[in-house]
């Protein structure tokens, strides 16, 4: 039996062993060097040596993978000194070097032949070149400027180029280097007809997503543009495009779209929890693609103690998939606000339309909504038609913008004589801002605004969910989710009464939020909320401050916050957890 000790010995062997391994049997120093020439330098020589015959191999290239280094940079005739150091176990390797004159550019001969000798962007590109006369040589400035030359070239549809000549003649002894390029680009291909490798999507669907037409001149912008649109769909799991050279007739290249079908069908699960609606669980069952017109579904199923909803939503390309659409939908949920339990059941047609930065919408939504105030049971219908106006700007990333505003008018309207229970007019406005004035410092701001008309009929003929309330993570922090609104004054009997929520028909509130960012991915915020939800001329301003701690993900920031009511008699605490980006 092998004794403790002996394994100690043999333990502390096989450490000592790997330690060896592992260290540098070589150091060295480089001196007379700074700047570009020194960092060109360390990078071709590389790290120390580990093992012995490394170490050879290493002094053996020394010189040579200095001079190589420096003549890449214009230097062709360095004093290289190089002095070793002996003593086991790690050698010592000092590299000095004197630079001597560079070699410097005496002509430079650049031709493009072809038709991109008038091409614009071929122009420019000459007129910026990084390449002067009389300047210290810079191999690596050359390859720069060839390697955009056949960039520019593929991207404008020059397929056939070539490079006839790219040559630097060096003369070390006189000092000097001329350059010779030339570039035939042949002549610009168009863009050919558009051929599918399988009909998944309707001709004018997959004409409407091209950002050229039959006939323009090629663009590999434009090609990946088309690309992406596609993508963008959710039609495919894949897609494909490129340009066939091989068939390209007279001047014009064919391009090619490989599609290949996304999921018929996919399933998500989701759990979660917010302060606003508790704990939730939530089923996703989406068709992306249902026939060859475009045609998809998503149907969501969410259960929470404060609002269970569920949603079908069908989806219609008019023109474009991407910014014509027509939705139709059905839903139903349960919802708290303030003091009122609502029931909701909704049947809508929309279409929507983007254009740049904007997307206009309009609607038609036959609204059946029953709650209890005063105890009385109500159960009204609305037949609303509705119009939207939004608008986004942002930069930075998706989940956490650097800058950006963004902006959501609705208007929505019902009649007495076409479906309704009151005459009404709804408006609603939404504003956020994001903005970061210095490094780490972010201020996030947004504000909302609504107001609804009754021209006939009583006020409590109005619906909750057409009604105004405040509140909750979204809103003012210091308050319960929607628990901010107009209140009324029921009796309840023997001497005792009790004030309800009942919503208002005007709706002010804004924040403004300060954050910093202590590393990339966590910042600390302070913060102020206030306004309020009445009926018109009863405004009395309500605030919560806070604070809280944030954490970026793909998805968004997790917010961990907390907020007081200030301005109650008897202010509370509320914690607030979300998830998602400001836009």
């Amino acid at each position: 039996m092998i004794s403790c000790a002996f394994r100690c010995c043999l333990l502390s062997l096989f450490c000592l062993v790997s330690l060896s391994v592992h260290a540098a049997t070589l150091e060295y120093t480089v001196s007379g060097l700074q700047g570009k020439t020194e960092r060109n330098v360390l990078a071709f020589l590389g790290p120390a040596p580990q093992t012995n015959p490394e170490r050879l191999n290493f002094l053996v290239s020394a010189r040579s993978k200095v001079e190589h280094a420096l003549q890449a940079l214009g230097y062709y005739q360095p004093i290289i000194d190089l002095q070793t150091q002996r003593s086991e176990p790690v050698w010592q390797l000092e590299i000095a070097v004197n630079l001597g004159e560079p070699v410097r550019i005496r002509d430079i001969s650049i031709v493009f032949l072809g038709s991109a000798a008038n091409d614009e962007a071929f122009t420019e590109l000459l007129g910026n070149t990084n390449l002067v006369s009389a300047s210290v040589l810079d191999h690596g400035k050359f390859e720069a400027f060839r390697k955009r030359v056949l960039s520019l070239g593929q991207q404008r549809g020059y397929l056939d180029a070539e490079i006839l000549q790219s040559r630097v003649a060096v003369r070390a002894d006189a000092g000097t280097a001329d350059i010779e390029f030339t570039y035939d680009s042949g002549k610009r291909y168009r863009f050919g007809e558009v051929v599918q490798n399988e009909a998944l999507l309707n001709r004018e669907l997959l004409d409407a997503l091209k950002p050229f037409q039959q006939g323009d001149f090629f663009d590999q912008v434009r090609l990946r543009e088309y690309q992406n649109n596609l993508q963008r769909t959710g039609y495919f799991s894949s897609v494909i495009v490129q340009p066939l050279r091989l068939l390209a007739r007279q001047d014009e290249v064919p391009i090619e779209v490989k599609l290949h079908a996304a999921n018929s069908h996919s399933f998500d699960v989701g759990i979660g929890y917010s302060t606003d609606t508790e704990e939730r669980v939530s089923l996703t069952w989406r068709t992306p693609r249902i026939n060859r017109y475009g045609h998809s579904q998503v149907t969501r199923l969410q259960y929470s103690p404060v609002n269970p909803s569920g949603r079908f939503t069908y989806s219609i390309p008019i023109y474009d998939p991407l910014n014509d659409v027509v939705q139709l939908w059905a839903s139903t949920e349960e919802n708290e606000y303030g003091d009122l339990d609502s029931q909701q059941d909704e049947l809508g047609i929309r279409r929507e339309i983007r254009n740049g930065q904007w997307i206009y919408g309009y609607s038609l939504r036959d609204l059946n909504e029953s709650w209890e105030v005063l105890g009385i049971n109500s159960n009204d219908e609305y037949l609303l038609l509705g119009g939207s106006l939004s608008g986004r700007v942002q930069s930075g990333s998706l989940v956490d913008p650097a800058s950006g505003f963004s902006q959501l008018y609705t208007l929505e309207a019902g009649n007495e004589q076409l479906g309704s229970v009151v005459d009404l007019l709804r408006l609603t406005a939404e504003f956020r801002a994001v903005f970061t004035p210095w490094p780490r410092q972010r201020f996030v701001s947004r504000a909302e605004f609504g107001v609804v008309e009754i021209a006939n009929g009583d006020r409590f003929e109005l619906a909750p969910s057409l009604n105004f309330f405040a509140g909750g993570s979204q809103s003012i922090r210091g308050y319960a989710y929607q628990s901010l609104g107009n209140e009324i004054v029921v009796d309840e009997g023997n001497g005792r009464t009790k004030t309800l929520v009942v919503g208002g028909d005007r709706l002010v509130t804004g924040s403004l939020e300060y954050q910093y960012y202590f590393t990339d991915v966590w910042r600390g915020a302070l913060f102020v909320d206030g306004g309020d939800a009445f009926d018109e001329g009863e405004f009395d301003a309500n605030y919560g401050v806070g604070f809280g701690v944030h954490y970026i993900t793909p998805v968004g920031a997790v917010r961990v916050e907390l907020a007081n009511s200030v301005s109650d008699e008897n202010p509370d605490w509320y914690l607030h957890l979300s998830i998602g980006a400001e836009f």
